[in-house]
């Protein structure tokens, strides 16, 4: 599908929405003093609406204390500019251990949405203190607790961590307006829904960990745009979690995101795949990990992939792609057919997002910086992606006392086959620009890096690489020689590659 027909699906109105009666849950006992537990007032106010075929559920100005609720079809939760649903801060209120339930919930509904220029908050760090206090008193089980992560963490399971909005199997879905905040896990999680418009919502959740700004999981006909996500995990996450499923037609544009994570991401779950993604106009900043991460790494498809005006600054890596194998089946994930372009990224020397409340966990081993990434596996190549148009600045140094892979032995970088998708995965890398390895049909086209530190690596390696096209490539600062190191490379065109005259031996191939 071309980015017309987006345009063309989501101009179609979704049914439902028009010509509504309101219903103001003051008229159903809600009190708005942010101490009232308001959860049977609203509740009842949606089932009244819903008896006679739906209608607006308004939430007037107030601080309204909610436990979780939950909406019926044609019911429109709409928000007053000065209006709060706030969340209880007791964790017996979410339900059992390891199934707390989400603020908001759908099930199997059509028409439904939550509009407004008001604001749902999570109350997460209350809601954390008392999760806490309840895992270290035992009142609460969590099998993760009292336990270390791979970066030296302790956090309970996201199972034990309520969401603020879930919404499963609808169809006929829009969320404009509103600004969600303090979440404990994912702020949004749409999954196996259709036809959902989110449109100039404002989500700011530097809670905890998990923090995702929205996940959209094996939705197809997804539109978000004019949005705002400051989150702790992934700012815009597309996920899928069914190997029967598939994420489909989803345009994303016109948002801004920083995160203690990757701004946009496809993965990491990716069991069922993802199919026509076009991405637009994105400013991504103080970003942890990677600007754009296509992750596919659980047996599933991702193909017909479109990302283009992407803006980033201060974040740790440009352009991270990758085909693995986490899944213990024998299904090996695809990528073919990626287009990337007219992206700009500054990666700064130090950690993007220092000083933010819940910062992106310290690498647990010594590095210089980290290269983009276009990385398969033995076998089973990235096929078909186009870089156009890219300038990454790099403003870090890197040293040979501090990390050290040889060109010469480029056989010893793991493979890291089942790990997580990350561009630290495998370990220090011999390049600063970009590093590509085990993929056929790789083209850039006006590519320019920069590296404005001292460092002692080639810009470029690209290794078990069947079909490569580099066509106006630039590098400024020749730091050392090679500038480009090509290791079984077959069917490789090179043209206007600008590297500074002075530089021989500019290109090496070895095959070691």
């Amino acid at each position: 599908m071309k980015l017309l027909s987006f345009l063309v699906l989501f101009a179609l109105p979704f049914g439902g929405f028009a010509q509504q009666k309101i219903f103001n849950i003051n008229n159903y006992g809600a009190i708005g003093d942010g101490v009232t537990d308001n959860t049977t007032s609203i509740q009842k106010t949606i089932d009244a609406a819903s008896a006679q075929g739906g209608g607006i559920i308004l939430i007037p100005k107030g601080v309204f204390l909610i436990t979780p609720i939950t909406l019926k079809s044609n019911i429109t939760l709409s928000l007053a500019a000065d209006a709060v649903l706030l969340g209880s801060a007791k964790r017996t209120d979410y339900g059992a251990a390891d199934d707390a339930s989400p603020l908001i919930t759908a099930y199997n509904l059509q028409n439904i949405a939550i509009t407004g220029k008001g604001t749902i908050d999570g109350n997460g760090e209350e809601l954390l203190k008392n999760l806490i206090q309840m895992l270290n008193d035992g009142s609460l089980k969590d099998s993760a607790w009292g336990k270390l992560n791979p970066w030296h963490q302790m956090q309970p399971r996201e199972q034990n961590r309520p969401k603020i909005i879930g919404f499963t199997n609808c169809t006929g879905i829009q969320i404009k307006g509103i600004t969600i905040k303090h979440s404990l896990d994912w702020v949004e999680d749409y999954k196996n829904c259709s036809n959902l418009v989110v449109d100039s919502i404002k989500v700011e959740s530097n809670t905890y960990w998990n923090n995702d700004g929205i996940d959209i999981v094996d939705c197809k006909n997804v539109k978000v745009t004019n949005s705002f996500f400051n989150a702790d995990d992934d700012g815009i996450c597309i996920k899928s979690e069914d190997r029967k499923g598939m994420c489909e037609n989803i345009y994303v544009a016109d948002c801004k995101i920083r995160s203690s994570a990757s701004g946009i991401k496809l993965g990491t779950a990716s069991f069922g795949g993802f199919k026509n993604i076009v991405i637009r106009n994105i400013k991504v900043y103080d970003t942890y990990r990677s600007a754009i991460a296509l992750e596919c790494v659980d047996g599933g498809v991702m193909q017909d992939i479109d990302v283009s005006h992407i803006d980033a600054v201060n974040t740790g890596n440009a352009i991270f792609i990758r085909l693995g194998h986490r899944n213990t089946d024998s299904v090996f994930s695809t990528i073919n057919g990626i287009h990337i372009s007219d992206v700009s990224v500054m990666v700064p020397a130090g950690k993007p997002d220092k000083g933010y409340p819940v910062e992106g966990p310290v690498s647990r081993f010594p590095h210089n910086i980290f290269p983009s990434s276009i990385a398969g596996l033995p076998g089973h190549p990235v096929q078909n992606v186009t870089l156009e148009n890219i300038r990454i600045v790099y403003y870090g140094s890197a040293s040979k006392t501090v990390a050290y892979t040889s060109t010469d032995s480029l056989k010893n970088i793991t493979e890291n086959t089942a790990g997580y998708p990350e561009f630290s995965m495998f370990g220090e890398l011999p390049a600063w620009g970009f590093y590509a390895r085990h993929a056929q049909g790789i083209t850039f086209k006006n590519i320019t890096m920069s590296c404005l530190g001292a460092d002692f690596r080639p810009a470029c390696v690209f290794d078990d690489i069947d079909g490569l096209t580099l066509n106006a490539v630039k590098i400024p600062q020749v730091k050392s020689l090679p500038v480009i190191l090509f290791n079984h490379v077959i069917h490789k065109s090179v043209h206007d590659l600008a590297i500074p005259s002075t530089a021989a031996n500019k290109v090496k191939t070895i095959n070691n």
